[in-house]
């Protein structure tokens, strides 16, 4: 795989900054999800990271589309480094200040993510827009030994065929057994 070489102004593994502005509509918010794969998958986070990314980072706009002042835009950062990708999103709003954490949006973005924060600039006066925003970070995983995912058969010798097919079967509905 030939890889391009940084800017002579940039070392490599120095952050890298995408900024997409699109309408806070859901047609759209296909596109700042595509733009976060791609992101995570050009940068080689592990497939699980990338999905848990993009899973992320449409919960996260989804959030800020429905408190959107009519007119505006979704305007979402991405700072890929080394060891993370943190997401940025923010709308303008007359709306709340803030964004409930007791909700199960809230719940699902603090499970794909490693850290999640609201940001938010108060309005000068009443009445008038202010920013809110959303922070996602997710880090990159390491690699999990398949000792550690794998059941346990109770057997140090490396599994054969025959077993695995019988651990297969063991996961099949009870209705479905014999």
């Amino acid at each position: 795989m030939i890889r391009p070489q940084p800017p002579e102004d940039r070392a490599p593994g120095a952050p890298r900054d995408v900024e997409v502005r699109v309408l806070p509509v859901p047609e759209a918010l296909v596109t700042v999800r595509t733009v976060a794969g791609d992101l995570a998958a050009r940068a080689e986070f592990p497939l699980d990271s990338v999905d848990d990314l993009r899973l992320a980072v449409d919960e996260a706009c989804t959030c800020l589309a429905a408190l959107a002042r009519p007119g505006t835009k979704l305007t979402v950062t991405f700072a890929v480094d080394e060891q993370r990708i943190t997401m940025t999103a923010s709308v303008l709003t007359t709306g709340p200040t803030t964004l409930p954490t007791d909700t199960f949006a809230w719940r699902v973005l603090s499970v794909l993510a490693d850290d999640v924060r609201v940001l938010a600039e108060a309005p000068s006066s009443v009445g008038e827009a202010h920013r809110l925003a959303l922070r996602v970070i997710v880090e990159r995983t390491t690699n999990v030994p398949l000792e550690d995912v794998l059941p346990d058969t109770g057997t140090a010798e490396p599994l054969g065929e025959t077993a695995a097919v019988a651990l297969l079967a063991d996961r099949r509905p009870r209705s479905a057994r014999p």
